[in-house]
């Protein structure tokens, strides 16, 4: 049941029944997955996880599987997510927001070549090159420690992992949860540490 979608394009979900897991996908697909594994009478507890923060994600089950799909698309879409734009230059993706900036900054601002917003976001762009790495490793510590908190908080070793996690020490991180039910180390494990994978990641701009 897994989404061959784009996953830059795609949020990916992965659908648990107990430890073992049982769908992953888009959220449409998980919220399918989800509403048959509790039809079917599944042990449990069933729980949809959101791949790129780890944190549970709430399903609809109310209607036909197509109603179901359907209620559940919008959020595989990021643009239907972040709602109707405002004031800037949709066609480019720039929505104007307020900024509070010392009277210096924006004297300096407004002397930089091409004005005041094109020198913030040169210089976003230079923060984000900069600190990308540490912000992606702060993150996929984040969101493996939600997913291990609501799944494995009464696992062996599990406060000794979640300090490995926040080491980022992937070898002793994999020696402590190697007793971990198989599916739970895996994706704990995916998501601490595949970094790379752009289904973990929301589109970036």
């Amino acid at each position: 049941m897994t989404n061959t979608s784009n996953p830059a394009t795609v949020n990916r979900y992965t659908v648990f029944d107990g430890p073992r897991r049982i769908a992953a996908g888009s959220l449409a697909t998980a919220a399918l997955a989800f509403k048959h594994a509790l039809a079917q009478g599944a042990s449990g507890p069933v729980l949809v996880y959101d791949d790129r923060t780890g944190r549970v994600t709430d399903i609809d089950t109310r209607g036909t599987d197509a109603e179901v799909a359907a209620r559940h698309a919008a959020g595989d879409d990021p643009a239907s997510a972040a709602g109707p734009r405002g004031r800037g230059r949709p066609r480019l993706g720039v929505v104007a927001r307020e900024v509070t900036l010392l009277p210096r900054h924006w004297d300096w601002l407004a002397a930089q070549p091409g004005g005041a917003s094109v020198a913030l976001r040169r210089l976003v762009d230079q923060a984000r090159h900069a600190l990308g790495e540490q912000d992606r490793r702060r993150a996929a510590h984040e969101r493996a420690y939600h997913f291990m908190s609501a799944m494995a908080g009464d696992l062996p070793h599990f406060e000794e992992a979640v300090r490995a996690l926040f080491a980022d020490d992937r070898p002793r991180f994999g020696t402590l949860v190697a007793g971990w039910p198989e599916d739970v180390r895996e994706y704990a494990a995916r998501l601490a540490f595949e970094r790379d994978d752009p289904a973990l990641v929301p589109p970036q701009p």
